[in-house]
């Protein structure tokens, strides 16, 4: 071998993942640890991080693990995984995603990497299908408005019981719940309703009404053991007393049934998992949320709305709540920030494949199966409990059903054990005639004399009464009749991603939201069958593959944090707050401090700190920040000493939401310790502290993760998210459980948990697979890696930027953490040019804007991450540094005040249509560096007219002609 050839172990670190997931090479490195005048990586810790929080413990991590070792461990634990045909039901069933919904969406970046549609010029594709999903849910629930998705079917229950006594007219505090609603959604309400003061009462609904004063109503339809009732006087009984009627319901079935907006609901609730999202061992799944026009002012979440650009034509955007947060913190309706808009996007067009003839004969087939099976078990000697069904049965089984079950599994079929007694099962568009006879056999003493399937259907009659019918036409719209043929639904799904800018195309240099790379490799297990096939509430005897992920990456992740314990069940970083909140609620309370309800957060906090303080029951008292964008000591010390006896909690944001690495984090936990108060840190920029810091170690009692931010979850254009929450031994016994899986927390004890605050067990349990991969590929030397050329990248890209805009805030020795904010301020008072005007113009130059105007008005925050390289960076910086010098053109008088590249920002293809009548060329406007040419993104609308669409909000599909 050659002297000067490289030795092997340098070879192989080349080839490594560390090195395709860190976006710079060596070279590129030097070059910007050179401008800092930095000789390391590791300088950067001295000279920006409190030494008092750095950890010199090593992790326990295994060092990094091979793409190729990585894959072959998680075949490996797939194979754990029993897959059985799962007729459990309970709000999951198995579906068939087509293949070309797959390919073309959810394995592909383009749609998978993108953001929140924030910025709305330049996410009209998928905004476009999330307005195909709101058609759907408004057509099959009969509703007049439906927002774009929430987090699955239990927490949009628990929101719709919190708008209820919001909008009713009762003074009653007692929220009635059907007795027949999913276990699962019951616990969920259970621990909402115990947080936010309400009465739970579970009951028999249909006959207690009139005996019960509420101020809302929830009935699942069908019900839970597929009973399919008349809601007509329910919901005439709930009126007379101003309570609202929320019904639960299957997406699927009402294809078939009368839809709850036709018995007059207020509410309609559900998941939309069964629309081709597979049931993935709980999640991630997009539940629905659809009422009246009149509460549209009040609905959680977002709604897509239907505005016009400044050229009057046609485009879509967020409409009424965009970041309610942010505007009334704790006053918000909920703390809701992300939705489910990967999965939503797949539910909606799921429906466009098939369109209302094909739903149709799925929704036929199933329930023709059922009334088969029914009637073939009747003839075996078993009585059918349930009356009118769709798809669901309840069987009794005397003193048979453990051993029906146990047969039935032998078989290879999980069916619902409900006591000794009885069974339920449900059937699904996967289900074969195949599976109806092994049915049969597991049921019958005598196997060899089975029905006959083709007989029974040739003589039975439906079981739904002509009442209880459909009666509309559904999915009338042309979106759901145009794509039925393979080569048009791929053209349509390709036409919709091209009007989006997702990570595939460039750098979306979000300040708090951490963009980076979601590898190929990581996104691989998703496909996997043994992975997204399960049901969440399959014996544990079937999920030791699954069991196996959760121990491990639950260590990865209290190894990064230093905490004793993590609960994988919210489903998002909201959901995480909430519950980590729960959790230091439910310690006081059995510690004899029920009393302490005070809540601390800093006003530079996220809007979902307050929102999520109020929902847990607490009352928000705002600390004060100083000139330097940090928690201010004096009045921190002010207000703990004032509240002493009542503070429950901080909640505070490290680095802080400035950016910054505040010196005094550890005194600012002792205060609060000595107050009697628990530090809630929010996560959200753990990009900067993993592998030097270590949270539960310097004084932190519980954190959430953002798993889509830091362990490389894709954002999916707004969701999944994952948002887990580590807590010390003193916390752990009150994690949240389950209803229906045991052992979820296996640290609880006589006290009891704080319940449950999703729906499935684990959360969105097939995409945990992602951030495993993820931290084992990186390893703990690639994290720490990847965490310093985080901040390598804001520290560069503000040294780059500091000669053109102010940089708002910085920390130890002028450096920033893992994100930098510049100061747009000034523009608006020297040429009338606003921050809004910027974040427009970054899309003619092909970027996506930064956060725009948080967490201070009238600024950009900037998070490049570690996936970028300096090429990138650097041509984003050269994107910024140009359009100051159009504002510097402005301010001289050179360019036109109002006419010019900014205010007429973004530049749409359609200008080249018109006579050009703009005081600058076409190649400013449209080319305005060198690095537009070979790929132009071309922006589908001008600037959104954003009143237009709140003063006249549609949320429906508008007629063809409207795209044309």
């Amino acid at each position: 071998m050659s002297s000067s050839a490289p030795a092997l172990s340098q070879l192989e670190m080349r080839g490594s993942f560390i090195n395709r997931h860190i976006g710079s090479n060596p070279d590129e490195l030097e070059e910007m640890l050179e401008a800092l005048g930095l000789d390391a990586l590791e300088d950067l810790i001295s000279a920006a991080v409190p030494a008092d929080i750095v950890d010199l413990e090593p992790l326990s991590l295994t060092e990094t693990i091979s793409e190729r070792a990585v894959i072959e461990h998680l075949r490996k634990i797939k194979e754990r995984n029993k897959v059985f045909v799962s007729l459990i039901g309970m709000g999951y069933y198995d579906t068939s995603m087509p293949a070309a919904i797959k390919r073309n969406v959810l394995e592909n970046p383009g749609w998978y990497t993108a953001y929140t549609p924030y910025q709305a010029e330049v996410s009209q594709g998928r905004l476009e299908a999330l307005l195909n999903f709101q058609q759907m849910v408004i057509d099959l629930t009969g509703m007049e408005l439906a927002n774009a998705s929430l987090l699955d079917e239990a927490t949009a229950a628990a929101e719709a019981m919190s708008m209820s006594k919001r909008l009713s007219g009762s003074s009653s505090s007692t929220f009635f719940a059907d007795r027949d609603c999913h276990p699962q959604t019951l616990a969920v309400l259970k621990t909402r309703a115990g947080s936010m003061g309400f009465d739970l009462v579970v009951g028999d609904v249909f006959n207690d009404l009139d005996k019960q004063t509420c101020f809302g109503v929830l009935v699942q339809y069908p019900g839970s053991t597929g009973e399919i009732r008349d809601l007509t006087p329910i919901v005439d009984s709930a009126h007379k007393q101003s309570a609202l009627v929320t019904v639960a319901c299957d997406l699927l079935s009402l294809v078939l049934l009368k839809p709850p907006g036709h018995f007059g609901a207020d509410i309609a609730v559900g998941n939309s998992q069964r629309f081709g999202v597979p049931m993935g061992y709980g999640g991630p799944h997009a539940a629905f949320f659809a009422t009246r026009d009149e509460f549209k002012r009040s609905v959680p979440g977002r709604i897509i709305g239907v505005s016009k650009d400044r050229h009057g034509q046609f485009a879509l955007r967020m409409a009424l709540q965009t970041r309610e947060q942010h505007i009334r913190r704790d006053k918000a309706t909920s703390n809701i920030c992300t939705a489910q808009v990967l999965p939503a996007v797949l539910a909606g067009f799921y429906a466009v494949y098939h369109g209302p003839a094909g739903l149709r004969m799925i929704a036929g087939r199933v329930h023709r199966y059922t009334r088969i099976l029914a009637e073939g078990l009747m003839q075996l000697g078993f009585t059918i409990e349930t009356r009118c069904y769709f798809d669901t049965l309840l069987i009794k089984t005397p003193n048979r059903a453990k051993r029906i079950v146990t047969n039935a599994q032998e078989a290879g079929i999980n069916l619902r054990f409900i006591d000794g007694n009885t069974i339920g099962l449900s059937l699904d568009e996967t289900t074969s005639r195949q599976t109806i006879r092994s049915l049969w056999r597991v049921f019958a003493a005598q196997p060899a004399d089975l029905p006959q399937i083709n007989a029974l259907d040739a003589q039975l009659d439906d079981c739904i009464p002509n009442a209880l019918l459909r009666s509309d036409a559904i999915l009338q719209h042309p979106v759901f009749s145009n794509y039925h043929s393979e080569t048009e639904m791929m053209r349509y799904m390709r036409r919709l991603a091209r009007r989006d800018i997702a990570l595939d195309r460039s750098m979306i240099p979000l300040g708090s939201c951490t963009m980076k790379l979601n590898a190929a490799t990581e996104m691989q297990t998703i496909s996997y069958h043994e992975i997204n096939a399960l049901h969440p509430f399959a014996p544990l005897s079937q999920t030791h593959g699954y069991q196996q992920l959760f121990d491990e990456l639950e260590a990865m992740l209290c190894d990064l944090t230093g905490f004793d314990a993590i609960s994988l069940q919210p489903n998002a970083g909201s959901q995480g707050e909430y519950t980590g909140l729960l959790v230091i609620r439910k310690y006081h309370q059995v510690n004899g401090q029920e009393q302490r309800n005070i809540c601390l957060i800093p006003a530079s906090a996220h809007g979902t700190n307050p929102a999520s303080a109020v929902m847990a029951g607490l009352d928000v008292v705002v600390l004060a920040c100083d000139d330097d964008g940090n928690v201010s000591i004096d009045d921190l010390r002010k207000k703990t000493e004032q509240y002493r006896d009542t503070l429950a909690a901080l909640m505070i944001t490290y680095p802080s939401t400035h950016g910054v690495f505040e010196e005094a984090f550890r005194e600012i936990c002792a205060i609060v310790h000595d107050a009697g108060g628990q530090v809630y840190l929010d996560g959200a920029n753990f990009n900067a502290l993993a592998g030097i810091c270590r949270p539960g170690k310097i004084g932190a009692d519980v954190a959430h993760l953002n798993l889509h931010k830091t362990f490389a979850i894709p954002h999916g254009g707004g969701g999944p998210g994952v948002g887990p929450i580590g807590v010390g031994a003193h916390l752990a016994p009150y994690l949240p459980d389950h209803p229906v899986v045991k052992g979820v927390n296996p640290y609880k004890n006589e006290h009891g948990t704080v319940g449950s605050v999703s729906a499935a067990p684990w959360g969105s349990a097939s995409i945990l697979s992602i951030s495993w991969a993820y931290i084992a590929m990186m390893g703990a030397t690639g994290l720490k890696k990847a965490t310093l050329t985080a901040i390598l990248n804001a520290n560069y890209i503000a040294h780059r930027l500091a000669p053109h805009y102010p940089i708002l805030y910085t920390g130890k020795n002028g450096f920033v953490a893992h994100e930098c904010i510049i100061d747009c301020r000034a523009f608006k008072k020297t040429c009338n040019v606003t921050v809004e005007d910027i974040a427009k113009r970054l899309i003619d130059y092909g970027f996506h804007a930064p956060t725009v105007a948080f967490p201070v008005a009238d600024t950009l925050m900037i998070e490049p991450t570690e996936s970028e390289s300096k090429r990138e960076i650097d041509r984003f910086c050269d994107a910024l540094i140009a359009i100051r010098q159009e504002i510097a053109d402005i301010e001289s008088g050179s360019a036109d005040p109002d006419n010019n590249l900014l205010h007429n920002a973004p530049h749409t293809h359609r200008l080249l249509l018109d006579d050009w009548q703009l005081p600058y060329s076409k190649q400013q406007a449209f080319f305005p560096d060198n690095h537009q040419h070979d790929d132009k993104y071309w922006p589908p609308v001008g600037r959104i007219d954003n009143v237009f669409g709140d003063r006249h909000l549609v949320c429906t599909c508008p007629p063809v002609s409207d795209y044309e």
